[in-house]
């Protein structure tokens, strides 16, 4: 009669007689000979002589036999066997993702809006928004009215993953809206401060800054020199969110922060009111041979790209910081900070 067992059948059948067994290398209890595997040793033992105290059992496999000496070095090199540990690890909580992000905390929560109605009344009493994130996909009824209503108002709207709203508010119905964490102002408003003083109008304009570490160190530097205000773009900029507000230790209470939408047009309206504008470039002419006594504005841009060729050719003028050392760029708040304490000097000697 054929043999129709298979390989793996012949494996859960026993040996015919305890001979063939150490002839294979098992011994007559049960298990291979001088074996470490615990799988091993017992996997020919009946299940009466392996379920008794003499053999505890964890997770449904029995221990090894005792053996100090090998315990003590596994567990001195950190070998990572759970059946040699003393107490299993506990299990660690699942925590939301936007509980974990360092920008993250109670603080912050109360300038992101979840929720439609939230928004909705935000937007209505025109509350500064810094952005406006929709989730990707069919949105009907309420949701196209807010969208609607933020682009009427130049909120600058994202459109993303579900995901990505789950990780920043669980209860979001696909809409969550960052609020600013101060009042923006008006150029106006900046002017007029400067008139109220009777001193020439000293202004800087960022372009690019994303970082909210560096446009807080700005404002906080245009604070110490008696700068009117700070103007930042709507858009590819940094706003004033919670970061950039505490970056600038209390002194956003006192410099006059505006958001323009067109950072080129606002350069020319400063230009019409007799306002000079200097871009901080690479190759520009050395700050110290230019006089700022009069109205002065500095264009500052980002770390990376710098200022946008249109706006470096809007400014009147290019001015640059002389170099020594292997680099060749600073940090930007670093940079903003040595030009407004040259136009400080330049007006108070």
């Amino acid at each position: 009669m054929p043999n129709n067992y298979s390989n793996r059948d012949r494996k859960k059948t026993p040996a015919a007689s305890y001979g063939q067994r150490e002839r294979k290398g098992f011994s007559p209890a049960g298990g291979r000979k001088n074996s470490d595997n615990p799988r091993e040793r017992n996997s020919f033992r009946p299940a009466a002589a392996r379920n008794t105290e003499e053999s505890p059992r964890r997770n449904g496999r029995p221990f090894p036999a005792a053996n100090p000496e090998r315990d003590e070095f596994r567990r001195n090199s950190g070998y990572r066997d759970f059946e040699y540990r003393e107490e299993a690890r506990p299990r660690r909580e699942r925590v939301p993702a936007y509980e974990t992000r360092p920008d993250h905390d109670a603080e912050t929560e109360k300038y992101i809006l979840t929720g439609r109605n939230p928004i909705r009344e935000a937007l209505k009493n025109h509350r500064d928004l810094e952005k406006l994130m929709v989730q990707k996909g069919d949105l009907s009824g309420s949701a196209l009215e807010i969208i609607q209503k933020a682009k009427e108002q130049k909120i600058m709207i994202q459109t993303v993953d579900k995901s990505r709203l789950d990780e920043i508010a669980p209860r979001h119905q696909g809409l969550i809206a960052f609020a600013s964490a101060y009042q923006y102002c008006t150029v106006e408003d900046i002017l007029e401060a400067a008139r109220e003083k009777d001193e020439p109008p000293f202004i800087i304009i960022l372009d690019g800054v994303t970082d909210p570490h560096n446009l807080g160190a700005i404002i906080r530097t245009a604070e110490c020199v008696g700068a009117h205000g700070v103007i930042v773009p709507q858009h590819r900029s940094v706003g004033l969110t919670p970061a950039a507000v505490k970056s600038s230790a209390g002194a956003v209470e006192y410099v006059k922060v505006a958001r323009v939408m067109n950072l080129n047009r606002t350069i020319e309206e400063l230009q019409k009111a007799n306002i000079w504008v200097y871009a901080l470039t690479m190759n520009g002419k050395d700050f110290r041979e230019v006089s700022f006594d009069g109205g002065t504005a500095l264009v500052i841009g980002a770390e990376g790209e710098g200022i946008s060729r249109l706006t470096e050719e809007k400014c009147d003028a290019s001015v640059s910081l002389p170099m020594k050392g292997h680099l060749d760029s600073l940090n930007a708040s670093v940079a903003a900070g040595i030009m407004m304490y040259h136009v400080f000097t330049s007006r108070n000697k």
